[in-house]
């Protein structure tokens, strides 16, 4: 009986945690990597109170209290995104009537700094585009994207979903669907656009070898590469050049935001191009940029 009871709690949570998901991507058109983020931390959440005899709709403010502390070896950026999501999730419950009461009123976040990104040089970045044997297909498309990346400053994820049909070379543009569904049309450059032109007029029949697929970036397997895939791919690559700086899926994006910027673009392109929703956000490369002119004068001024 005891099984059977446990078993209904289990289903009537991850019933509830779909519903809200479900809304909140109605709502808010919330990207996918979020959501499923959100989906782990209440899970988890679930999962905790299981084993105290609770559940989410009964939970209380000293039980959000104790899970985060629980959670205290998680990073104060990832306590932060689980107490967001059991925000919202007690939100939603509230308004469709589920509770009355809000356990997380009062609960106070980690309060985060804003850490400056890591960029790499532009002496690097050469260095991880050269990075791929263009002699084979696999290192032509790995090339390919390499460039596309740091010629556009999209998302990995937004990489790995371009479609064939988004991309229009005769203009030198591609169409990205970013975060919320945001749709926003970025220029190539014509280094990208020369290897999307080499890799689509050849490679990428050679890796599909006959397969029918719209992905831009293919595998073997005539699917869209993952975003973690090509991220070890990146990763592979800067170790074969020797670069050591820490690496993340966003470091090129970043390389491209401060280098526009190095190179005097104004903040408000940089905005658009990255697809940021406030220029508050792009702002934090202004500092990175500030930072890079602040060293190179102190390695070559004499007073430095």
């Amino acid at each position: 009986m005891g099984n059977t009871i446990d078993t209904n709690h289990k289903r009537t949570g991850e019933t509830q945690i779909e519903r809200f998901l479900d809304a909140l991507w109605i709502e808010r058109g919330l990207s996918e990597n979020t959501l499923l983020a959100y989906r782990g931390d209440l899970t988890m959440f679930a999962h905790w109170l299981d084993q105290r005899d609770s559940d989410l709709l009964q939970a209380s403010r000293a039980d959000v209290l104790t899970f985060l502390a629980s959670q205290a070896s998680s990073p104060a950026s990832t306590t932060a995104r689980r107490l967001s999501a059991l925000r919202q999730f007690y939100e939603y419950q509230i308004r469709e009537g589920k509770r009355d009461d809000d356990p997380c009123a009062r609960v106070d976040g980690p309060r985060l700094g804003r850490p400056l990104p890591v960029s790499l040089t532009e002496g690097e970045v050469i260095k991880l585009l050269n990075a791929p044997d263009t002699t084979l297909a696999l290192g032509m498309r790995d090339r390919t994207m390499l460039e596309v990346l740091y010629a556009t400053g999209v998302r990995v994820s937004e990489l790995v979903a371009l479609r064939r049909s988004e991309v229009n070379l005769r203009q030198g543009v591609v169409r990205i669907v970013g975060k919320g569904n945001k749709e926003r049309l970025v220029p190539l450059g014509e280094e990208a656009q020369e290897w999307l032109e080499r890799f689509i007029g050849d490679a990428r029949d050679v890796i599909l070898k006959g397969k029918k697929t719209d992905a831009l970036f293919p595998t073997q397997r005539g699917s869209a590469m993952t975003r973690q895939a090509f991220w070890h791919a990146i990763k592979r690559y800067a170790l074969q050049v020797d670069i050591h700086t820490p690496l993340s899926p966003h470091t090129l994006r970043h390389a491209f935001a401060t280098h526009l910027l190095n190179h005097g673009a104004d903040l408000r392109i940089v905005q658009m191009l990255l697809g940021h929703s406030s220029i508050s956000t792009t702002q934090i490369y202004t500092h990175v940029a500030r930072q890079r002119l602040q060293d190179l004068h102190k390695e070559h001024h004499p007073r430095g």
